[in-house]
Order: structure tokens, then sequence, then C-alpha cells
């Protein structure tokens, strides 16, 4: 089975075009470096009437976007792998002052698939 990294963060609006800039670049790091897949998701249908809403579970403030985000790798022991390798790749670099998103507030773990179909 699969392993995934999920990701849930705010972006502000005004930010979103750097953010994909950043993202695009880093996306073509991991998947160099052996990661299945690659995504990056903004909200668009977020008004659901089931369940906790990402809106209500994130609290965005005015003017931010909600961006769920995940990498595919081939098992756990992969992924630790391929971060070792982009974790140490000159062409990422993770500066949290110049983040366009406050890195505070975004939520993030590795997760084992149970299902895969």
């Amino acid at each position: 089975m699969s392993y995934v990294d999920g990701f849930v963060l705010l972006v502000p609006k005004k930010n979103l075009a750097a953010y994909k800039r950043i993202s695009t670049r880093a996306g073509k790091v991991w998947r160099e470096h052996g990661a299945l897949d690659y995504r990056e998701c903004v909200g668009d249908d977020l008004d659901v009437k089931f369940g906790r809403p990402f809106p209500k579970l994130a609290k965005p403030k005015p003017g931010e976007a909600i961006v769920f985000s995940y990498i595919v790798y081939k098992s756990r022991a992969q992924r630790d792998k391929v971060n070792a390798k982009v974790m140490a790749d000159k062409r990422i670099t993770m500066d949290m002052k110049k983040m366009p998103f406050d890195v505070k507030r975004m939520s993030c773990g590795g997760f084992k698939t149970f299902v895969e179909l």
C-alpha cells in the first residue's frame, strides 16, 4: 500500500500565484526524487451541509484560500528516503519567514493507506 504526506494550509489569495510558483518547483523536485504523485488543491466547493466543512476546521481569515496538498509514495520507507533527498537538494529552500503563508497555521502529517482501489 502507498503512503501519503498530507497538508492543509491557509494562503492569502493575493499570494496564491507566489505559492503556486514555489509549489510547482517543489513538486518537480519531489517527483524527480521518487514521489509518485504531487498535488496542490485550492478549495472550491467548501460550503457542504454535512460533517465539519473545511472552513470550520481551518478557520480562514477573510481573503485566505484553503489549500489541501498531498504527496504519494510507494511506502513510508520510500517516503523517508525521498524526503531526505529533497531536503538535501539545493533547489529547495525553506526560509519560513519568506513563505507566502503562515507556516504556524499549517497542518501536516504522514498517512498509511488502508484502502487503495
